[in-house]
């Protein structure tokens, strides 16, 4: 059990990373120099944006429960 939640995790705290450096920037800031990592693998779509920004919720719903599920063991 408590390998599983581990594993769970890791694999959360990962993917959580890539999915907030994949998501474009709020602002363009510096002239929109700087943009998110997603933006230059996936080119500019709006849809993205959003599908980023649901993939990040639910990866930090799981690594928050999970980590509250280790916390308790």
């Amino acid at each position: 059990m408590v390998i599983a939640l581990v594993i769970l995790l890791i694999i959360s705290s990962l993917g959580l990373i890539a999915a907030v450096l994949l998501q474009s920037g709020r602002s363009a800031g510096l002239s929109g120099a700087i943009a998110g990592a997603g933006e230059t693998i996936f080119g500019k779509k709006k849809g993205m944006d959003a599908l980023f920004a649901k993939l990040t919720g639910v990866l930090a719903a799981v690594f928050l429960l999970s980590s509250l599920g280790l916390a308790m063991i």
